[in-house]
């Protein structure tokens, strides 16, 4: 199998994200990304699980925890 994003959570500026992604059966992990306007080369990953999680709602979890700008964005 494929790596798949299952879901993709954006800040409000538009220039991060967050994807949970499936890597195999029982499999995910999650990507913080970054984009800059000025540049063209689009997202790049500024920091990623160093575990994988046996399900999407335990990667999200460990994000929440880890990713500043994503708890700020559920607090509102």
């Amino acid at each position: 199998m494929s790596r798949v994003v299952t879901r993709s959570i954006n800040d409000q500026t538009g220039l991060r994200c967050l994807d949970l992604v499936q890597t195999g059966p029982g499999r995910h992990i999650w990507l913080e990304c970054r984009r800059d306007p000025e540049d063209s080369f689009g997202w790049r990953v500024a920091f990623y699980a160093a575990d994988e999680f046996t399900s999407e709602a335990e990667a999200l979890r460990d994000a929440m925890g880890r990713v500043a700008w994503l708890e700020e964005e559920n607090a509102t």
